[in-house]
């Protein structure tokens, strides 16, 4: 089952949303997920704003062979960094 980290898509007409997720390589588009692993907003007008990580579950589906799609590795190399900063200066939850 070879495991792709793509985008789904969500939202109506001339308002797209999507959500990063981990899905099998043979599903729909918006065929059924095993996990969400973050969002993707283009209609934000704050760039920074746009995208929403969980890089801790994002290493994870890599280290075990989930392939990203082209536009999700863009993403991914724009702003992990960000989002690895943010979990890092967040206090651990008990």
């Amino acid at each position: 089952m070879p495991v792709r980290i793509r985008m789904k898509m969500l939202g109506r007409k001339h308002r797209p949303y999507f959500r990063i997720v981990a899905i099998d390589g043979k599903q729909p588009r918006d065929g059924r997920i095993l996990e969400e692993l973050g969002t993707y907003d283009p209609m934000i007008k704050d760039t920074d704003a746009r995208v929403t990580l969980r890089p801790d579950r994002i290493k994870h589906w890599i280290s075990v062979g989930a392939q990203p799609s082209e536009r999700v590795t863009t993403l991914i190399k724009k702003y992990m960094g960000k989002f690895e900063q943010q979990a890092a200066a967040a206090p651990p939850t008990a």
